[in-house]
């Protein structure tokens, strides 16, 4: 939906069509209106500090803060001189209530299943926390995490909660150079790695992933690697181990230290306008809070439920949703490895009848999924344990959205879409469970302590039911403090284009009855299955290959992935092309940053529409593929001329 004109989004949101709460939320929840929600969220709104220490009062604290808020974006702290710690919180303060009630069920696509309860996750907790202090990590040291969905993860990031070490979890799914340029800069003195992963009936091999780039991060003083399976043995470096056998050598555990609410907890790369991906900082307490207060409202998640996040771990939706969030509020949470339509989409419902899941958080490009493969398959299955589904990543389209509740949830589930970044650390927006009524397609309503405005190119706020940037006007806790090691970056990108507010670089409408539609990006960054895609990472990536002297690459609607991305490349004059530039091209993103990231197609094309400052006009390119013309403004252009010849002899690779 990016680039969408104003009259079509005055269509979209004129639909008078609600669907109210069709249960009522649990006494988490202590509000029995909208009414109720909007005088909470002015109240919230006008006394940001006020607010978000009644929020934290909820969780448990070695020392109260003295401050409630200092200081504004750009600079500020909550909690000021507060202590907790974010491992106590989540698995501690349940296990020492309900010490057999399980914690985690983690299961694979292969057949493999393990569970722990609260007090086994304490104990394993508190003994790897031990043995990282043992192998020379201090509070403030970077430990890697590049594991899939597995209970070990939970272990290594709670076990650097818990002694004040800084986690930096990255995906399993990306390539060695990927891997590269999200681990190096941090300097990691320990990284914790499985020998492989699955997905789709293939084997991934972690370890030989992370052995190809280690010598380029000498930081690195012990790599602690899960065997999968147990099936097999590695060849192992010096300072290799296996997980199993560092467990075994410890002695004693490691209770939970007191940590200041605004020190950093974790890092998290995240693509950015510029090639260079950035390293998100998140204070830890200040993410715990946040979560907690997200998965509350978003979810209604209680000890009484059996919860599903499928995302990923090292998309910031799993820690946000399950790994602090779920576990803060005393769930079963499951932990899935694999792909949850392997080898048919039936797994995933067997996996929902067999644990009778009651809650799901997962991406609207899943639940389209769903929709293409039919009602008859779903209605095979007993989800009758179903009570709500939130998402977030894209905008959820009113098709899919009626469908999943009319045919998946037989009208008697909560469908929650919601909004956020890994930069705001929370998925802000959205319905409040049991609360407020859902409007397909838009993502909800701000949830208390989230002040914000959509504005025009001049910072001056548009009202509601017109088109314009998306922008947070105060702080919250789980919005990101810094980027690693480059604060001048952070103030630039995000705090620079609307003086004293954040930029999201989203456009979006609020409509007249305060729901927020997010339409997509204003700037360069594609999402594909809930992945962010920086194209400037793409196009360096073609750049690369010797025949090519241009490359843009833009994002286009997508049935299934909601959006997917095109790529367009110019060749070098007197160049001597070879064969099969398009899968050469489609090669070497997916090496250098995943296959997530491969493109549909790849287009050669004589030139680029550039304005006169030389910047590419990525816009038009996504007219020509969408609509085989441009119709958009042309002045920008330096040679009007170079749509049609660009119409004319445009070409696959």
């Amino acid at each position: 939906m990016i680039n969408t004109e104003q009259n079509e989004i005055e269509e979209l949101i004129s639909s008078e069509e609600f669907f109210k709460p069709v249960r009522k939320h649990s006494n988490r929840i202590q509000l029995d209106s909208e009414e109720d929600y909007r005088t909470l969220y002015e109240r919230s709104v006008n006394n940001i500090g006020e607010y978000w220490s009644s929020v934290a009062s909820e969780l448990e604290w070695f020392k109260q803060w003295s401050t409630p808020l200092e200081g504004d974006l750009g600079g500020f702290k909550f909690f000021v001189n507060g202590y907790t710690n974010v491992s106590f919180n989540c698995i501690d303060r349940h296990a020492k209530r309900d010490p057999q009630k399980t914690a985690i069920i983690w299961l694979s696509e292969d057949g493999l299943r393990q569970s722990v309860t609260y007090s086994e996750l304490m104990v394993l907790t508190a003994k790897f926390a031990k043995g990282l202090i043992e192998e020379g990590v201090k509070e403030g040291d970077v430990v890697a995490i590049y594991l899939p969905n597995r209970i070990e993860t939970f272990i290594a990031a709670h076990a650097c909660f818990r002694i004040g070490a800084i986690y930096n979890i990255i995906f399993s799914g990306f390539s060695a150079k990927a891997l590269l340029d999200r681990i190096k800069e941090t300097n990691p003195k320990v990284v914790i790695t499985a020998d492989s992963t699955v997905r789709r009936g293939r084997k991934i091999n972690l370890k030989e992933t992370l052995d190809s780039i280690l010598g380029e991060v000498p930081s690195v003083k012990r790599v602690i690697v899960v065997k999968r399976d147990g099936k097999h043995d590695l060849k192992m470096g010096k300072n290799d181990i296996y997980y199993d056998d560092f467990m075994s050598k410890i002695t004693g555990c490691s209770d939970p230290i007191p940590i200041e609410a605004n020190t950093p907890g974790f890092v998290i790369y995240t693509s950015g306008t510029t090639a260079k991906p950035k390293g998100v900082v998140h204070s830890g307490i200040g993410f715990l809070v946040g979560a907690y207060h997200n998965v509350k409202y978003a979810l209604d998640l209680g000890p009484d439920d059996v919860y599903w996040c499928t995302a990923d771990v090292g998309w910031l939706t799993f820690p946000i949703f399950e790994l602090v969030g779920g576990l803060a509020h005393g769930a079963t949470v499951v932990a899935y490895e694999g792909a949850l339509d392997f080898p048919d989409i039936g797994n995933f419902y067997r996996i929902m009848q067999e644990l009778k899941i009651t809650k799901l958080f997962t991406a609207p490009t899943f639940l389209r999924m769903l929709a293409r493969n039919g009602s008859d398959v779903a209605s095979r299955y007993d989800l009758s344990n179903l009570k709500l589904i939130s998402l977030v990543g894209e905008p959820l389209d009113v098709k899919t959205w009626k469908w999943v509740f009319n045919d998946f949830g037989r009208g008697k589930i909560e469908i929650n879409n919601t909004y956020g970044q890994t930069e705001t650390g929370s998925a802000w927006t959205s319905s409040l469970v049991g609360v407020t009524s859902a409007r397909p397609g838009s993502c909800g309503l701000p949830l208390p302590g989230h002040a914000f405005d959509i504005v025009d190119d001049t910072g001056k706020s548009v009202g509601d039911e017109k088109i314009g940037t998306l922008i947070i006007k105060k702080p919250f806790p789980t919005l990101a403090r810094s980027v690693w090691k480059d604060a001048q970056r952070y103030h630039k990108e995000y705090l620079s284009v609307f003086p004293g507010n954040y930029c999201t670089y989203d456009s979006a409408v609020r409509d007249k009855y305060g729901h927020i539609w997010v339409l997509g990006r204003t700037d360069d960054v594609i999402n594909v299955s809930g992945h962010r895609i920086s194209t400037m990472e793409m196009e360096d990536a073609i750049m690369s290959i010797e025949e090519v002297s241009d490359a843009a690459v833009v994002g286009i609607d997508h049935e299934i992935k909601g959006m997917s991305t095109v790529a367009f490349v110019t060749l070098s004059n007197n160049a001597n092309l070879r064969a099969n530039l398009g899968k050469r091209v489609q090669d070497e993103i997916v090496r250098r940053i995943g296959n997530y990231a491969r493109p549909e197609s790849v287009y050669i094309i004589p030139e680029m529409p550039k304005t006169r400052s030389g910047k590419i006009m990525r816009r038009l390119l996504r007219e020509i593929i969408t609509k085989g013309k441009v119709t958009g403004d042309l002045t920008g252009l330096e040679d009007p001329g170079v749509i049609s010849r660009i119409v004319n002899e445009i070409k696959p690779s």
